[in-house]
C-alpha cells in the first residue's frame, strides 16, 4: 500500500451532561504527573481538539488511500448509523502524532508505510516475518462494521476491512505456553514526533504496547484492520495495520503494528503503566465502572452535524458484544479487574 502526499444536544438532565474533565481528556493525567502539555494552561486550547470534531466547515484532510478487495461479513454488521468518514479521519487519539484530536491528521501525512514488516513470534511453532503485501495476499479480507467506544466517553460506528487476528495466530501456531499476546507499534521518532517529545506525546513511554489474553486474542471479534470504508487505512487511523477489539475501550486497539508476540506471562501495556489507577489491563467497556474522573454510563455518539446535534446514548456492557465475549470473564471480578 502506498500513501502519497498531495500539494441541539438532546434535552438532558444536568446529570447527563458530560463533565468538563471528559472534554479535557487524558491530558489531565499528564498535568497531574507534572509533565504539562502544550496549551494545557489555557482552557480553550485544552478543549480545541474535542470541539474540532464538530466543526462543519473544516476542509478535508488531503491524503490518498487505495481501494481494497474484500467481502462483506454480514455476521458482523451493526444496525446503527455509521460515523461519517470525515469524522473518522479527523478525530483520532494517536499520541505519536500529538495529543489534540486533530493532530494525527495534520501531522501524519508524510508517514511511510512502504516498506513495512510485521513480525509474529514468541510462543509460536512457526515465527513469521511478513511484508504487508505478503500479509494481505495470505489473508482473505472482509469488511466488518464495529462500534468503537473511547474511554473518554465518545463513540463511533466504523466499517473496517481486515481479517481475524486468530487466523494469523493459527498460521504461526501456538505453543502450550501461550497465555497472552503482546502488540507493539512502530518506534520511529523521526516520523512520529510524539515519540520524540514527552510534551507532544503525552508522557507515554514508547513504543506503544498493548496486550490481550490468549482467549481474547482468539475470539472471533478480535480483528486486524488494514482499511476502513473500503480503502486502505489513513495514517492517522493506524496505517498500515492495526488491532480492533470492539468490546474494549479504544486505547486497546493499538495502531501501526510492527510486532505481535505470544507470551507466557502478561505483558505491560502503555496506559496501564502510565496511570494504572485509571486504565486497567482488561479495559472492557463497562457502564457500571466509572473512570475516576467521569461516568462511563453513557457516551456521546459522533454522527452527522455539529456540536449541538451530537447525541448522548446509554453505554452497553462490553459495548454491546456481551453475548460474544462475557464467557471469557466467568468468575472474574470485572470491578476489580477493570
Amino acid at each position: 500500500m502506498h500513501f502519497k502526499k498531495r500539494p441541539s444536544w438532546d434535552t438532558l438532565k444536568s446529570s447527563d451532561i458530560t463533565p468538563e474533565s471528559v472534554f479535557n481528556d487524558r491530558r489531565n493525567i499528564i498535568k497531574a504527573l507534572g509533565l504539562g502539555a502544550v496549551g494545557a494552561s489555557i482552557p480553550g486550547q485544552v478543549q480545541a481538539g474535542i470541539f474540532d470534531l464538530f466543526g462543519e466547515n473544516k476542509p478535508s484532510v488531503p491524503f490518498i488511500t487505495s481501494p481494497l478487495a474484500f467481502t462483506v461479513n454480514t455476521g458482523f454488521e451493526v444496525n446503527e448509523a455509521k460515523t461519517p468518514f470525515e469524522k473518522v479521519i479527523r478525530h483520532n487519539n494517536f499520541y505519536e502524532f500529538g495529543t489534540d484530536k486533530s493532530d494525527p491528521a495534520e501531522n501524519a501525512q508524510d508517514f511511510k508505510v512502504d516498506p513495512w514488516t510485521l513480525v509474529i513470534d514468541g510462543e509460536v511453532d512457526h515465527p513469521i516475518t511478513l511484508g504487508l503485501d505478503d500479509l494481505t495476499k495470505m489473508m482473505a479480507l472482509e469488511e466488518r462494521t464495529y462500534r468503537l467506544r473511547c474511554v473518554e466517553a465518545w463513540s463511533m460506528v466504523i466499517p473496517w476491512v481486515g481479517f481475524p487476528l486468530a487466523s494469523l495466530l493459527k498460521k504461526a501456531g501456538l505453543t502450550s505456553k501461550a497465555k497472552y499476546v503482546a502488540f507493539e507499534t512502530l518506534f520511529d521518532p523521526e516520523q512520529m514526533p510524539g515519540q520524540k517529545s514527552r510534551l507532544m506525546g503525552g508522557g507515554i513511554h514508547y513504543p506503544y504496547v498493548e496486550g490481550l489474553t490468549i482467549a481474547e486474542a482468539m475470539n472471533d471479534l478480535s480483528f486486524l484492520a488494514v482499511g476502513l470504508y473500503g480503502k486502505s487505512l489513513p495514517p492517522q487511523n493506524g496505517a498500515p495495520i492495526r488491532l480492533v477489539v470492539p468490546w474494549k475501550y479504544g486505547f486497546k486497539s493499538i495502531k501501526s503494528l510492527v510486532r505481535i508476540r505470544v507470551m507466557d506471562k502478561r505483558p505491560p501495556t502503555s496506559w496501564n503503566q502510565l496511570a494504572p489507577q485509571e486504565y486497567g489491563f482488561y479495559a472492557n467497556v463497562n457502564p457500571d465502572v466509572d473512570h475516576p474522573r467521569w461516568s462511563q454510563a453513557s457516551e456521546r455518539r459522533i454522527g452527522e452535524g455539529g456540536l449541538f446535534s451530537a447525541k448522548r446514548i446509554k453505554t452497553l456492557p462490553f459495548n454491546g458484544y456481551e453475548e460474544q465475549v462475557s464467557g471469557l470473564y466467568q468468575g472474574l471480578n470485572l470491578t476489580k479487574n477493570f
